[in-house]
């Protein structure tokens, strides 16, 4: 089973344990077990315009950026094999908006936006 849409892991756990009710009440064997988040998106709001062609130009290891087949610049944190962050991805627009998406927890998520932060205020 997929949830999708909550706000939070508890919220997407109650979900999916309401769902497993339903399915019981219809006669269906189904039991709740082996729950895990795979994917947490993140949003944010910078509230400035952001040069998509200069992040690129300055981070070409880091970024791609192809305004003709998708207009955000998709932004890939690079971090050791290890790490539970290393597939993170940030979609980053040009009206201030950022999608960070891939981690699994919400201290993954955090730790990312921190690194990234780091590379930009240095």
């Amino acid at each position: 089973m997929v949830c999708t849409g909550a706000k939070t892991e508890d919220s997407s756990k109650l979900a999916a344990r309401k769902y497993t009710r339903i399915i019981q009440k219809l006669g269906f064997q189904a039991k709740f077990k082996g729950f895990k988040i795979q994917n947490i998106i993140a949003s944010c709001d910078v509230k400035f315009p952001i040069r998509l062609e200069g992040l690129a130009c300055y981070h070409h290891t880091f970024s791609t950026y192809e305004p003709k087949i998708f207009p955000g610049l998709i932004y890939r944190i690079k971090g050791k094999k290890e790490t539970k962050w290393a597939k993170v991805v940030l979609l980053i627009f040009v009206s201030g908006k950022i999608v960070i998406t891939g981690s699994k927890k919400r201290k993954d998520t955090y730790t990312v936006l921190t690194q990234f932060q780091k590379k930009f205020t240095c």
